[in-house]
């Protein structure tokens, strides 16, 4: 459970902080909308007796009336009882505090005449009325969600055009917000929303048919099915032309499906799938799709027959000059993707030639994590052991050298620093031994 808000509510007046010994008449509480109903039976008027623990797990609220807050675990009560204090805690709790050795009240901190506890039942019955209201209420609306999730799913058997997009707009709302609508849809209507992807699908539908289906839990069938090339081409087509929330949603699905373990490369060995991912990584409008383009990538870039075709649309140089503006998230994506991507012969020749690689990695080194470190050493080592001359002398002007120095004598993993003593050496060949060593000066780094 979360830690929950405190509730402040009217009319409580007789539990403050717990429970005071005063009674307040539970029928009164219902009707003056103490428990949040209005009017309404109370625990007699439920037709089955519900579990007030289950209800308090299934129901999660972020708000609750303080006085049914133990302030012990700062939790809902379940078993409320009352010390000679006239204060209240949930049964466990104080038993559990009085098991430690103490003998004195938790929130006054008076010492106790009396360490019995009493059940108090009128908070109990407060406690579970209130619940149980939500819970009821709760339950309604799921049976009503659910309801009209299969309505919209036999809807869409009939309607064609400006009809299904409407539909399936509702639909996509529902399942996004509901999670009972999500097994609705999941349970029935899966194979009905893929079957609307498919070369002739407009791009209004397809964008509402991904909407909805990125909100599910695919099983295999349902992936193999939409992994068609008609329907994956739709997808490359909706990443590049539609709106920011299509371009994430259609990211989203294809690495969904990228996760089945029948995945074949050659469906992602698309030349507009790549663009459109950079297109989508590079937006400046729109930076909440940095992260989920720069995962696929990722993921794509596993894949070893796709990385020339990484290389060839221009990725590197384009991903070097974002790394300044991304968040330690992105930027471990972004730099797991150069690193691999340096494995290929035109992917450290194109690392060479950028004239931001050098600089940037260096200003990494020992800034975000001990990943990203471990993946700009990397990209540093295979561009300056391509060029050994020209590309050393560059990093150590970049304060390379500092940097280095820095990893070894830090607490980072072994085999990073072997690589910083290996690169480090590799730097000084082009040094005597005291200039070399005047460029390692280690109060302008750590400035």
């Amino acid at each position: 459970m979360p830690m929950f808000q405190h509730y402040q509510k009217d009319g409580l007046v007789g539990f403050d902080g717990g429970g005071d010994g005063h009674v307040l008449d539970l029928d009164t509480a219902v009707k003056d909308g103490v428990l949040g109903g209005g009017g309404g039976g109370v625990v007699g008027g439920i037709a089955e007796k519900l579990d007030l623990k289950r209800m308090i797990e299934e129901l999660d609220l972020s708000e609750i009336p303080s006085v049914f807050i133990c302030p012990i675990s700062l939790e809902p009560m379940q078993d409320p009882v009352t010390l000679c204090t006239g204060q209240t805690y949930e049964r466990s709790n104080i038993l559990k505090w009085f098991s430690l050795g103490h003998l004195t009240c938790p929130t006054t901190m008076q010492e106790l005449w009396d360490d019995s506890v009493t059940p108090n039942k009128t908070l109990y019955h407060l406690i579970y009325s209130w619940f149980s209201q939500k819970y009821l209420l709760m339950k309604k609306r799921s049976e009503d969600v659910q309801g009209r999730a299969s309505e919209l799913l036999e809807t869409l058997k009939k309607v064609k055009g400006q009809a299904r997009v409407q539909a399936l707009k509702e639909l996509h709302q529902v399942v996004a917000a509901h999670a009972t609508a999500r097994k609705t849809v999941e349970e029935g209507g899966v194979a009905l929303i893929s079957a609307l992807l498919g070369p002739f699908t407009s791009h209004a539908v397809g964008s509402e048919v991904i909407g909805v289906l990125v909100n599910l839990t695919l099983d295999s069938e349902s992936k193999a099915n939409l992994m068609q090339p008609a329907k994956i081409s739709l997808m490359v087509d909706l990443l590049n032309e539609g709106s920011i929330e299509t371009k994430i949603n259609s990211t989203r699905l294809i690495e969904m499906l990228m996760e089945e373990k029948d995945f074949r490369s050659e469906i992602v060995s698309s030349h507009s799938l790549l663009v459109g991912l950079m297109r989508l990584v590079k937006d400046k409008r729109h930076p909440n799709g940095n992260l989920p383009g720069l995962t696929l990538l990722r993921t794509i870039c596993l894949h070893k027959q796709v990385r020339n075709l990484f290389v060839s649309i221009g990725a590197i140089p384009q991903l070097v000059e974002l790394l300044p503006a991304l968040n330690p998230d992105c930027l471990e994506s972004a730099l797991f993707i150069l690193d691999t991507l340096s494995s290929l012969p035109e992917g450290r020749l194109a690392l060479r030639d950028c004239l931001n690689t050098i600089p940037n990695m260096v200003r990494l080194l020992m800034r975000v994590s001990e990943s990203c470190t471990q993946y700009a050493l990397a990209i540093l080592w295979s561009v300056c052991k391509l060029a050994p001359e020209e590309c050393s002398s560059i990093a150590v002007e970049a304060g390379l050298a500092a940097k280095l120095l820095l990893v070894i004598q830090s607490g980072c993993n072994p085999v990073l620093k072997q690589r910083s003593a290996e690169l480090l050496k590799l730097c000084s060949l082009n040094y005597t031994d005291t200039t070399f060593i005047s460029k390692c000066k280690l109060t302008k780094t750590i400035q």
